[in-house]
């Protein structure tokens, strides 16, 4: 496609502005015209396109936006467009035409997000109707041009057999992630910005029963399990009034209201742990989420934080934790830029009464390797199974 000067286009656009005309071909045309300018039909035909998705679609980056590998596409300067296709960050050849060109991309986007970005609100983080997550920086916040980020949110989850394929999770290690399902323990499965966390939860929770009714709690609707009976609630900022906030807390406590099998916390970053544990310590088997943690043994350093800051002093948070969470799943993106499952660990409480987690599984390139913890594992997976089975066996 041809590429337009800036001049010459955003005379067009004032034209079809003033005249409250759409980016048709023919419109285009007569807004050349009135400026003098008298181009060939391809020629006309690339312009249209090229004014058509600046208004109404993506611009630039919606070929990038189209491709099935692209996670997240990002953009730090008219010519510095970066993708992420799994393998670490690319810098493209998809360009703007000045920095006015993404500004104008990123105001357009958060409108369509039914949020504002302007001086007065110079960042955004939303969801678009699609389901990417935008998140958008205006100068003079962002030094020179306005910062794009945008993660693509897929509309089909992959499985676990996929990932499997991926590397993601080492050969034979779906049968203990589905027995961990089975087994209906809590877990939390931790990591880094990009690590695949999201991704490999939408897997597990597909394996959920299809009897089992799943209640997510997100910021950002995100999860994209492959089962028949899920709910989803998301957050909601406060209008310009300020009215009209919808917290994470808020949802996890009307989530519980609404008879979950599996209480799902996309992200846990707030004062939502509080709630998300005494669920977990009042009879909602199976919950989980994720969290952001260097390491799965930093997770109860995690949990205190975010407990302490709402109020949960660190005994009785410890105290939750160790009756509330089983596993923890740490992922992790190693130099090549794979995702994989680093390690799996078990939570144990020390004589001091706090928390700690004990290795259990770590990776391996033939299968997960045992760690001293595993054990435990075993254990906590039986036990759960068995305890079911005799359930079922008194109900029948």
């Amino acid at each position: 496609m041809n590429t337009f000067s800036g001049p010459l286009l955003d005379g067009v656009r004032q034209w079809l502005a003033e005249s409250g005309a759409e980016p048709t071909p023919a419109r285009v045309a007569q807004a050349l015209r009135e400026q003098g300018r008298v181009l060939g039909d391809a020629e006309v035909l690339g312009a249209a396109r090229q004014l058509r998705s600046e208004l109404v679609g993506s611009g630039p980056l919606e070929p990038l936006l189209a491709d099935p590998s692209v996670t997240d596409v990002l953009v730090s300067a008219p010519d510095r467009v970066w993708v992420d296709r799994g393998g670490g960050l690319e810098l493209t050849s998809v360009s703007f035409t000045d920095a006015a060109a993404v500004r104008r991309l990123a105001q357009r986007l958060a409108a369509v997000a039914g949020r504002r970005l302007d001086d007065a609100r110079p960042w955004v983080d939303a969801r678009l109707p699609d389901g990417t997550r935008l998140h958008a920086v205006l100068p003079p916040v962002a030094v020179g041009c306005a910062c794009l980020a945008l993660r693509v949110v897929r509309p089909r989850a992959f499985t676990l057999d996929e990932l499997v394929a991926a590397g993601t999770v080492p050969p034979g290690g779906d049968r203990v992630l589905r027995a961990l399902l089975e087994a209906r323990l809590s877990f939390l499965i931790s990591g880094g910005t990009g690590t695949g966390k999201t991704t490999l939860l939408s897997a597990l929770l597909g394996l959920v029963g299809s009897g089992e009714r799943i209640v997510l709690a997100e910021d950002s609707a995100e999860l994209r399990p492959d089962h028949p009976h899920v709910v989803r609630l998301e957050t909601r900022p406060a209008n310009q009034e300020g009215a009209g906030l919808v917290t994470l807390e808020d949802l996890v406590r009307q989530a519980l209201r609404m008879r979950p099998d599996r209480l799902v916390v996309g992200e846990v970053r707030g004062p939502e742990v509080v709630d998300l544990l005494a669920a977990l310590n009042t009879g909602h088997e199976g919950g989980c989420g994720t969290v952001h943690a260097n390491a799965a043994a930093d997770v109860p350093a995690r949990l205190e934080a975010l407990g302490t800051a709402a109020g949960l002093d660190r005994a009785a948070l410890h105290s939750q934790l160790a009756a509330a969470l089983a596993v923890v799943l740490h992922l992790v993106r190693d130099r090549a830029g794979r995702r994989r499952i680093a390690e799996m660990h078990v939570l144990e409480r020390d004589p001091s009464g706090l928390v700690r987690t004990v290795p259990a599984l770590r990776w391996g390139e033939e299968a997960f390797v045992r760690e001293r913890g595993w054990e435990r594992l075993r254990e906590l997976l039986r036990g759960a199974c068995g305890a079911r089975e005799r359930r079922g066996d008194r109900d029948g």
